[in-house]
């Protein structure tokens, strides 16, 4: 045979945003090889008619730090599309550290980002120390997807300064300049970047505030400086937009101009009052036309809490009452809250303080029934508050009832953003400006409170296909989660190469969230399902096996400046990109080897042996693409 493996007859959406193109594509000894009509005969063969090829998909902003090691799937990213994963943002992980700061590292993970502490305890072998060593454990293991790892800020904080850096005292000389050189470290052994948060809603699990919380600048401006030293390097921020964004946006612009770095933050809306995004927009434009690289991350949902009695988050979780019944079976508290005077207590108290989510899962006015499929556009007439005002009762009361009349199984989408007058309009207009990418899915992270990380299927389904919608064409989606998207964080041309198959946007959608307890303790997590699940590698001679490759350890290397992903209205393209798949020519594509059962795996497969490899940009390595159903996107299962 010519060829390893031969696409036949897909329609190739290069991640470029350029016009798809009709074609075979053939893979020889893991590289594309040819790009074209009637191609030669593959080994295996994968007949695409009707379907779209692109690349995988580049998640920019997940929580995978844990998973990543103790788990060989990384869902619920990998069943929507995504085949990398950034992690470490927010400035939340786990190196480096010493032993002694293990458990504070763990609550501030199980404060920030709702993951239980019980499973990162058990899920952890904590064989690492230094933030090297942890890329070394990345190295060490097997997953279905690759991975790349910001240097999280409070790790970086704590070894540095031990007790006084958790208790956020301010950095002297000497510890500016071992963080700086603890940077420069972590650079060259392959970090991608480096990653804080100044949000003052982010806490830890016994409600202190995180190490970085107001940081000065000077620190941060150190650690820029150590990118710089090192000559690579993302910066990846949450900036506290509570405190106005004309104090926290010069915050970036200053650290990006200062370094020559390129830069990336968290960008929403609010869901009423001034548009104040535009301004934001503003502002990195104006930076980003003085020579810095600023990206702007946005959801192209909106921003919420999933809220229920078997969640983290439900409207009476605080109220004092509750507290008698919270640790009994769903089936006994139901029971309980059927019970008059126990609904007449939970009806009438006031919620106790707790982290901040509880409270925001009582905004009534944003506050939806979640039904499946998921509705993440409902219209106002649809939301607790209207609901009341049309009954005539008490938005408690609307709740409390929708949990008896469900079996205490019905489920709530708490919108907190993004959201602009009931509408994604605004959504829209961020998504598709030149200096924002679609991101914020937080996969593998909120167990029981936030499951964002379908945003990919969501953007397809509903920006591409969705009814009554302004469409984004599905070129310019493709190219937002994949090329735009890894160029933003400094991964170079990824998001153009390889392919796997995966079903279609107008046949698919998300259901709603699943209890999942793959992970330590016993615990359980919520993670959207696709559906349906359509898309599978044909095996010559007969036989279907799902689709697949090893996951590896995105090690980074990039000599030389900051990258710039810039470009207006549909992106622009060079000659090199004069057809669609042009850029896709001598791409790696996953090896085609020996494939092992994964244990527990439920059928999932891997490369025995894969070794996750570091690598430089310049090298074409492979992104996992997929294949999707001409005009959609659905569910695919690793190989």
């Amino acid at each position: 045979m010519e060829f390893d493996l031969v696409i036949r007859g897909g329609t190739i959406i290069d991640g470029s945003g350029g016009e798809p193109l009709a074609a075979d594509l053939a893979v020889r000894d893991g590289r594309i090889a040819a790009i074209g009509p009637n191609l030669a005969a593959g080994a295996e063969e994968i007949d695409a008619r009707g379907r779209i090829v692109t690349p995988g998909f580049v998640d920019v902003h997940t929580h995978y730090d844990g998973q990543a090691i103790w788990s060989q799937r990384l869902n619920p990213s990998s069943s929507h599309g995504v085949t990398t994963v950034v992690m470490g943002n927010c400035g939340v992980g786990f190196a480096p550290c010493r032993a002694s700061d293990r458990d504070m590292l763990i609550n501030v993970m199980e404060g920030v980002e709702d993951i239980p502490g019980v499973v990162m305890a058990e899920g952890l072998p904590w064989n690492w120390e230094s933030f090297p060593d942890y890329l070394d454990a990345l190295d060490a293991g097997q997953r279905d997807i690759d991975v790349a790892a910001y240097l999280p800020h409070s790790p970086l904080r704590v070894f540095t300064m031990g007790v006084r850096g958790a208790e956020r005292q301010a950095a002297n000389a000497e510890d500016l300049a071992l963080m700086r050189r603890l940077t420069r470290e972590a650079m060259a052994a392959g970090a991608l970047g480096f990653a804080t948060s100044r949000l003052s809603i982010h806490k830890a699990a016994d409600g202190g505030s995180i190490p970085t919380f107001d940081a000065d600048i000077a620190e941060l401006d150190a650690i820029c400086a150590g990118m710089a030293d090192a000559g690579t390097g993302t910066l990846q921020i949450v900036l506290d937009a509570f405190r106005g964004w004309d104090v926290e946006f010069p915050i970036i612009a200053q650290l990006a101009a200062a370094s020559g770095r390129p830069a990336t933050f968290t960008l929403a809306s609010g869901n009423d009052g001034p548009p104040r995004w535009r301004t934001v927009l503003d502002m990195m434009e104006t930076a980003n036309a003085g020579g810095a690289a600023i990206t702007a991350q946005v959801m192209p949902r909106p921003i919420g809490l999933i809220a229920g009695l078997e969640l983290s988050v439900h409207p009476f979780i605080l109220c004092p009452s509750y507290a008698a019944i919270a640790a009994l079976p769903l089936a006994e508290r139901i029971a309980a809250m059927r019970d008059p005077a126990m609904r007449a207590a939970l009806l009438s108290e006031k919620p106790e303080e707790g982290h901040p989510f509880n409270s925001l899962a009582r905004n009534w006015q944003w506050m939806f029934p979640l039904n499946d499929p998921p509705d993440y556009a409902p219209p106002a007439s649809a939301s607790i508050a209207a609901q009341a005002a049309a009954r005539g009762v008490s938005p408690e009361t609307v709740v409390y009832d929708r949990l008896l009349e469900t079996d205490g199984k019905g489920l709530f989408l708490a919108a907190l953003g993004n959201y602009e007058n009931g509408t994604l309009d605004a959504a829209r207009e961020m998504l598709t400006h030149p200096d924002c990418i679609p991101a914020l899915g937080d996969g593998g992270a909120h167990y029981g409170a936030i499951c964002d990380a379908s945003y990919s299927t969501f953007l397809l389904a509903h920006w591409c296909r969705g009814a009554g919608v302004d469409r984004i064409p599905l070129a310019d989606a493709v190219h937002m989660l994949t090329q735009k998207a890894a160029r933003a964080v400094g991964l170079g041309g990824q998001g153009r190469r390889g392919v796997r198959p995966h079903a279609a946007p107008g046949d698919a959608h998300t259901g709603l969230p699943l209890d999942v307890r793959d992970g330590g303790g016993g615990v359980a997590r919520h993670v959207h399902p696709v559906r349906p699940c359509v898309g599978r590698r044909a095996r010559p001679g007969g036989g279907r096996r799902p689709c697949g490759g090893p996951g590896r350890a995105d090690r980074h290397r990039q000599p030389g400046g900051p990258l710039r992903h810039r470009c207006a209205g549909r992106p622009r393209r060079s000659s090199a990109d004069a057809g669609a798949g042009a850029g896709l020519a001598g791409a790696v594509v996953p090896a085609v080897g020996r494939r092992r059962r994964l244990p527990g795996d439920g059928g999932v497969r891997a490369v025995a042996g894969a070794q996750l490899r570091r690598h430089r940009l310049a090298d074409a390595r492979a992104v996992h693409g997929f294949v999707r159903r001409a005009g959609g996107v659905g569910h695919h299962r690793h190989a």
